[in-house]
This record gives structure tokens, sequence and C-alpha cells, in this order.
């Protein structure tokens, strides 16, 4: 009798374990985070009054939660902003000092750094990528083969082969996509580090407005449908994760409005602007799309939906013909440059969280925010703290989601990068960029353009968001103290508290040229 107490007793432990564990992974949300590519905080019409169109589902998605005015990406391009989501690390502490990666890059994460996918991954979650990867990972090369398109030399890959880190080896369970942008090639679907198909011709297109490079592309890629795709392979994702017991992290990382600007047919002309309006409707409908495969299943409404862009509206979104401008429509709205540019048009983003019953709908947050911030923002969901070599620029913007009155900034300050690897940092009202010029394509770029101007640039962009007033000359203490902060940030290898940590790659380079002066 004793025996099969004890036999009862251990089942009925068991039982209310699993039962804790149920609950426990009941309330961890789900926790999904939609990154569009070159979308500008002007293009979204509920941040801007005077866009030359209507961005009903992203507007609707604000109008449920919450907008962030004051979101910066950790840089003005593409690889540099995901290497900073994925590991709460600024990108130029990384090998990357400037610049992108395409098709052919190899892994700019290391293996041994934590990543977000791993923070969840480690903690109950399924994860999942699904779109652009663009951070390298490894073809498996034919030897030493090479080929070359048009003035480009690049390796000849085994598409046999899996692929060797990648998303896999960066925490994610499941992945499908693109290894760059869809004017990178090779045009070729991976999933779970193999290529759906092996590539079987040359793909080209020098259209200025739907423009991609010279190479490979397998029979199931077709340009035009991978927006489309990359939707499905969302809501599928979505609907499967609904009937499960674990919670999941899912990372959605659109191709588009980057170019090649070609949206499908049925949004040719809906803009009543230009191609690249009627891709901005479309990349609008997809965000509708994956938003209600959440919000129509009650089993989703433990959802932290959070929507993004990778950096500001691209120069090409105009074709140099003045398109959008005659529209009234500004991609950069109020502010200064596009993408690549130091300047605010260049990282300053929309950027909207929801979550239902927890983030109270149609609030606006002037909190100064940063697209690296995802990370922390994870671990304090999970109740995590981090050891001293992770996440070292992330700062958790769970406090302004849940509008704590916390009495200060959460973050101290924020570092800006540029695509030529020029930096900025931003304090209260004040920012100081440290270069002359944009730091990207913008004018001023060239050394022309710069012939004579100050060697930094300070702002108050609280009375001057446009950038147009350089204070720099009436405000040298304030230009000493944000340079002081900007370098302790370099020389210990993080911007959060904690000990002194390595940057990757040389301990000097060019760009830093500044720290001397």
């Amino acid at each position: 009798m004793i025996k099969i107490s004890r036999f009862l007793l251990s089942i009925s432990f068991l039982a209310v374990s699993y039962l804790s564990i149920q609950l426990a992974a009941q309330a961890k949300p789900n926790v999904v985070i939609i990154l569009a590519d070159d979308l500008g905080i002007g293009d979204v019409s509920s941040y801007n009054e005077n866009a030359a169109w209507k961005t009903p589902n992203i507007d609707s998605l604000a109008a449920g939660g919450m907008s962030f005015t004051d979101a910066h990406t950790s840089a003005a391009l593409c690889t540099p902003t995901r290497y900073g989501i994925l590991t709460g690390r600024y990108n130029w502490r990384s090998s990357l000092k400037r610049a992108g990666y395409n098709g052919y890059s190899t892994p700019l994460i290391e293996n041994e750094r934590m990543t977000i996918a791993e923070l969840f991954k480690g903690h109950g979650y399924q994860t999942a990528i699904i779109g652009k990867w663009h951070l390298g990972w490894n073809w498996q090369l034919e030897g030493s083969k090479e080929i070359t398109y048009d003035d480009r030399t690049v390796p000849v890959i085994d598409f046999s082969q899996a692929i060797k880190n990648g998303p896999e080896d960066q925490g994610f369970i499941y992945s499908f996509g693109t290894i760059a942008s869809l004017s990178s090639p090779p045009f070729v679907w991976v999933e779970n580090s193999r290529a759906t198909s092996i590539p079987t011709k040359v793909s080209v297109n020098y259209d200025e407005k739907a423009f991609w490079r010279k190479g490979p592309k397998s029979d199931d890629f077709n340009h035009v449908d991978v927006l489309p795709t990359i939707t499905e392979k969302s809501v599928e994702y979505i609907q499967k994760q609904a009937g499960s017991e674990q919670p999941f992290f899912l990372y959605v990382a659109l191709t588009a409005p980057h170019a090649p600007i070609i949206p499908t047919t049925e949004f040719i002309g809906k803009s009543n602007t230009n191609a690249y309006g009627d891709f901005v409707l479309l990349v609008d409908q997809v965000v509708g799309q994956i938003v209600d495969a959440i919000t129509g299943d009650d089993r989703l409404e433990n959802t932290l939906i959070f929507f993004t862009s990778d950096n500001g509206q691209s120069p090409r979104a105009d074709f140099d013909d003045d398109e959008l401008p005659l529209a009234g429509h500004n991609g950069s709205y109020i502010y200064r440059g596009k993408k690549f540019d130091i300047f605010e048009g260049g990282h300053r983003v929309p950027f909207i969280a929801s979550w239902p019953g927890k983030i109270k709908p149609g609030v606006e947050s002037d909190e100064t925010i940063c697209t690296v911030d995802f990370m922390a923002t994870g671990a304090e969901l999970l109740g995590v703290d981090f050891s001293d070599d992770t996440a070292e620029d992330s700062y958790s913007i769970l406090p302004a989601l849940k509008q704590e009155n916390r009495g200060k900034p959460i973050r101290e300050a924020t570092v800006n990068h540029s695509s030529d690897g020029r930096f900025a940092i931003r304090k209260g009202d004040w920012k100081l960029i440290l270069w002359p010029g944009s730091g990207g394509w913008a004018f001023p770029a060239t050394e022309e353009d710069m012939k004579g101007l100050p060697s930094f640039q300070l702002y108050n962009l609280r009375k001057d968001p446009g950038e147009t007033q350089n204070l720099v000359s009436k405000f040298p203490r304030r230009l000493k103290d944000l340079k002081t902060l900007l370098e302790k940030y370099v020389n210990e290898g993080r911007s959060t508290p904690g000990s002194p940590q390595k940057n990757d790659g040389p301990e000097r380079w060019p760009e830093l040229d500044w720290m001397d002066g």
C-alpha cells in the first residue's frame, strides 16, 4: 500500500510539474519581428501626414499598439543593422567597419557570439527566420573554380551541398530565404541550409528601376514572386505554431521595398506615384497578411509583434526623376538624408510594437530607442541576465512598452553608423556627427563637396530636426562631452554597464581618425 501511494504521489508530482511547465510556456509571449527593407519613416502614412499614399495595415498595427517617433537603426544600411538586431552589438565592433555584404560573403556573426535566436531557443522557444539573411554564410565551393559575370569574378558554388555557418548555426531551428538582397546573386531559395533547387540558368536585369546583377538562378526562383513567397511561408509557419505547446520567435526579414523595385501586377499604378509607391503598398499588404494570421487566431493572443525597417528610404526610390517629390512625398519625412547617410533620414525609422492587453493601443512614444535593443528586450521578457560579453550595446525597451515612468531615458546615448563607416552619437536633444559630410550618398559626400566645412557637425534635433544649423562652433563643451563619451564607448567595447570588452578586427581603422584630434 505504501509503494502504491508513493507511486501515485510520483505520478501526481509529475502531472503537477508538467502542468507547471505548460503554464510557464503559455505565460511566455510569442515574439515576431517584421523587418522591412529600405522603408523610410515617411513612407508610412501614420508617420507622415503628407504621404502620397495610405498604408492602412501598418497604420492599423500602430493604432492597436505603440509607435516610436525616435527609433533608429544602428547603421544606415542593411547588413550592419541586421548584425545589431541579432546580436545586440553595434556592427562596427565586428569585422565589418563599413559598407555591406553580397551573396558570396562569408559569415559576419562569430559562432561563439550569442544571438537573439539562441536566447529564445535556449528558453524553450521554436525559432525561425523567413526572408533575407544578408549576414553571410559558407557556400560549399567547387574547389578553386571561379566564374566571371561582367566585371565580377566569383567562386563556383556546389549548390547540391548544404551551406555552413548560416541561420541554423545561429539559433534558428527553421530557416527559409535568400542569402542577400534581391539585387545580389546567387538567386536561390535556401531552406534549412539546403538550396530548394539547383540553379540551371544565369539571370540578369539591368533595368534602372528593377535592377539586379548577373548571376546563377534556380528554376523555382522568380524575383517578382519573392515577397509573396516570404508572406506565404510566414503565414504557414504562424498557423503551424498556433497548434504547438511551445512559444515561438519569428523573424520575418522582408526583401522590399529594396531594389529591384518590382510590385506585383495587381499593385502596378495603385499608389498613383511611381513603382516605388506601388511597392510600398505591396509591403503594407504583406504586413497585414502576417499580422492577420496572428490576430485572427485566439491561440496566438499572447504575441508581441514588432514592425520596423533596416534603414531609411533608398536614394533609388525616386529614380532621379522627382516623381515622389512632385507628388508631395518625402520618404524621409522632415529629416535630412536617406539610406547610407549619417543624417537622420538614413537611420530614423518607423518602429511599432503591438501586444494585446500589455501595450495600450494608439500610444506614441518619443523615447530614443535602437534596433540593437531587441536583444535586451527579449532577455527581460524571459527574465534573463546576460554575461558581460553578450549584447554589449543593447537596452531593454520593455519599460517604454509598459509605459513605466523611470524618470530617465532608457538609453544613455545612441551611436549610429553610415555606409562609409562614419560615426554619430546622440544624447538627449544633441547629435554629434564625427565627419564633415553625409558619410554616404547625399550631399556633401565627396572631398570637393566637403572642402572648407567644419570637421564635425553638431545639431539640436529638438529645435532643428532637419539638421540645417551646424552649432559646432557655438557649443564647444557639448562637442567635447559627446566626443569623449563616444571615445569611451569605442575603447571599452560596450555602451552598456559592464566590464570592458574587445572590438573585433584591427585596433584602429581610418574611420576613427577623429579620436586622435
